[in-house]
């Protein structure tokens, strides 16, 4: 499978961790080919230089123990691990609390080694919190950030830092918007714009201020990026 060979040439560049979610298609599935195929080739003692972490996604609503292990078994299924390196997971309805009792069970499958670490992704600094309040133990939140979403400097990051609460950030380069490439560039039609990522970001320079705006901020940091590029470079 393609997909599985351009993996194994991510691996040998040293992009070793791969990002998943029990929702991005057949992400978890690729993983599971990978490190099947990996192991043929490698050897199993050097599954250990892989690592991935997925995120769980349900829909709000009653949180049993059942319905937590069933959907971690099917992540540790499709990826073909006795333990989740990392679980991330999120929740879409803050009214609904019953984010805390699927914390709790998650929590306890880690207690049993089913999950190596238990992580957030997309919670806000009040739902973390309420997660702190009530002992569950988290070591990382993933969250958007970049120069025109530098909303987890508000809040967030004091927290974080103090509750030993590491911050993942995502859209750092905004789907590759934030470069060089788009210096000049006039404003991207709806049609260029290929990917759920690349619509996603833009949306985020439109609500930042724009277009106009984002040219001045790719002019700015190609000033910066010219006068330490020799720098780099020796």
């Amino acid at each position: 499978m393609r997909a599985v060979e351009e993996m194994f040439v991510y691996h040998d560049a040293g992009f070793t961790t791969w990002d998943l979610a029990d929702h991005y298609g057949p992400a978890e599935d690729f993983i599971g080919q990978f490190r099947r195929e990996f192991a043929a080739r490698r050897g199993a003692a050097r599954l250990a230089e892989v690592q991935a972490f997925t995120k769980w996604v349900p829909r709000p609503g009653r949180m049993t123990r059942r319905i937590v292990e069933e959907a971690i078994k099917v992540s540790l299924s499709r990826m073909a691990v006795e333990r989740l390196d990392l679980i991330q997971f999120h929740w879409w309805d803050y009214a609904d609390r019953g984010y805390l009792d699927a914390l709790r069970h998650l929590a306890d499958l880690r207690s049993e080694g089913r999950i190596r670490h238990l992580a957030l992704t997309n919670f806000d600094t009040e739902r973390l919190r309420i997660i702190a309040e009530h002992g569950l133990p988290v070591v990382s939140n993933q969250v958007q950030y970049s120069l025109v979403d530098r909303r987890p400097e508000v809040r967030m990051g004091s927290f974080c830092r103090d509750h030993g609460i590491s911050l993942l950030a995502y859209g750092a380069l905004l789907g590759g918007l934030l470069s060089e490439k788009y210096l000049g560039h006039a404003e991207p039609r709806r049609a260029e714009l290929n990917t759920a990522s690349l619509q996603k970001y833009k949306n985020m320079i439109d609500a930042w201020g724009g277009w106009s705006l984002f040219q001045e901020l790719l002019a700015a940091l190609k000033e910066i990026a010219d006068k330490h590029r020799g720098k780099w470079s020796r």
